[in-house]
């Protein structure tokens, strides 16, 4: 490994890889994890924290650990949920290196454990191209503690990683995938380039690159020496 400041870079980044490149959501892309700022709003931050931290550590199963902490959102207010999802600012750099990836033809997809609460605006503010993420059912204006949606599996980003790579032509090894928790080891396995940001110690092992800045064009330099 050499270390460029905050970057550490593994020394095979010689080869060319596909225009597609695939971000996670929470602590990724956007500066929060929309899971603990619900549950702040709902008053059940500390019980959800709790779970989310051992699960991006990899310490519980993601599936069961996702359906434990919605189930203690239940009684939320939507109008309260939504408020809160909304102040979530997006990760620094965002939009820059967004807007990079694309002006050199790149394809973006975000794959999200978390909601479409956020995710929706999210994708529409840095205008990606595939987004995946799961729904909070809601009944009478509240939230009734249950989800669903194609990122609910232990799997599911790999799936969804496959899914849209084979939609444009690619092969998983041949793209790019940037994350930071457990329940992006999957398709960093897959990649043929993963980008560890500012990541739980599980993901070291499986990333090519680790960006221990928190800012999203430290990845601008990384990405163009892969062109």
């Amino acid at each position: 490994m050499i270390r460029f400041d905050e970057v550490t870079l593994a020394s095979n980044s010689n080869r060319k890889f596909s225009k597609l490149i695939i971000f996670d959501m929470d602590s990724t892309l956007i500066d929060a994890e929309c899971i603990d700022e619900l549950a702040l709003a709902a008053g059940v931050a500390d019980k959800v924290a709790q779970i989310t931290d051992r699960t991006m550590r990899g310490e519980l199963d993601y599936h069961l650990a996702l359906l434990e902490r919605v189930k203690l959102l239940k009684g939320l207010e939507i109008t309260k949920a939504k408020e809160a999802v909304e102040k979530i600012e997006l990760m620094p750099g965002a939009k820059e290196l967004l807007e990079h990836v694309q002006s050199i033809g790149y394809k973006t997809a975000m794959l999200s454990g978390g909601f479409t609460l956020s995710s929706d605006r999210v994708a529409k503010l840095l205008n990606i191209d595939y987004v995946y993420a799961n729904t909070l059912e809601v009944k009478n204006g509240y939230l009734t503690g249950v989800v669903s949606g194609p990122m609910t599996q232990n799997l599911s980003k790999e799936v969804a990683f496959e899914e849209i790579a084979r939609k444009n032509g690619f092969l998983p090894e041949d793209c790019i995938v940037v994350g930071d928790g457990a329940n992006d080891v999957c398709i960093f396995k897959r990649a043929g380039y993963s980008i560890a940001f500012n990541p739980k110690p599980i993901l070291h092992q499986h990333a090519d690159v680790i960006i221990s800045k928190k800012d999203l064009r430290a990845l601008i330099s990384v990405i163009d020496s892969l062109q």
